[in-house]
């Protein structure tokens, strides 16, 4: 009876601290939202393990406050013995993404090599940093690279958009654009479905917002045109 009595109580501490932790950021969410104004959305309040902070994800981007929401601290948190930036890393771990769940039907697929390993971008025809990071992508080996054409950049990037879908071998049509500057041929009349809109709205949910964006099979991502020596670094470290 009486280990039955412990286990009781020792179940109902628990409870009782998950409802307190439940109940304080509650609190920190119901106080902090009239004061930065209802047009910013708090996605969540999660506590820290360091320095009684709490973490406060707003539109996508992080701010830190105590348990009174007295203060808000807008800025990096880095440990002081690694020089690790704990900021960015919480923030690749909310913007981690199941990679099996991509459509990759959706994108242009390119082989080279094997082609065994993997990666996903978003890019626009016409962005120039894509068209960097397209150059270094040509010259990697063994690798299969999946590219959503994001088009956010103008009206002629559906166009092209459109295109390269429509192509007879769309790898080539992508890379002869971005590498080679050479136009894509204009789509036949009878090419009118394209992934495009289905793209746009990937991208949105993805909180992709800028290309080119880079997504690995391990579901963390990298923004910008990374060159080929991060690039072979990334994929490296991927098991």
């Amino acid at each position: 009876m009486k280990m039955k009595n412990l286990m009781a109580a020792v179940a109902g501490l628990v409870l009782s601290c998950c409802v307190m932790a439940e109940t304080t950021e509650a609190n920190i969410k119901k106080l902090l939202q009239p004061r930065i104004g209802e047009s910013a959305v708090i996605e969540s309040v999660t506590k820290t393990p360091y320095a009684n902070l709490y973490e406060v994800k707003i539109g996508g981007e992080l701010v830190y406050t105590d348990a009174a929401a007295k203060f808000i601290f807008i800025g990096r948190l880095i440990d002081a013995e690694t020089s690790r930036d704990l900021t960015q890393a919480r923030m690749d771990e909310l913007n981690r993404i199941k990679f099996a769940d991509l459509p990759l039907d959706s994108a242009v697929k390119t082989v080279l090599g094997n082609g065994k390993r993997v990666i996903a971008v978003f890019e626009d025809p016409n962005c120039g940093y894509c068209k960097r990071f397209r150059k270094t992508l040509s010259e990697m080996k063994d690798i299969t690279v999946y590219t959503f054409m994001y088009n956010i950049l103008s009206d002629d990037s559906r166009v092209k958009a459109k295109n390269v879908w429509c192509s007879a071998d769309r790898s080539k049509a992508w890379d002869d654009w971005m590498v080679h500057n050479k136009v894509p041929a204009t789509a036949p009349e009878s090419c009118s479905v394209t992934p495009n809109e289905k793209i746009l709205e990937l991208g949105k949910k993805l909180k992709v917002t800028g290309t080119p964006t880079v997504f690995f099979t391990d579901g963390s991502r990298v923004p910008g045109a990374i060159d080929a020596k991060s690039l072979e670094a990334k994929l490296a470290s991927i098991k």
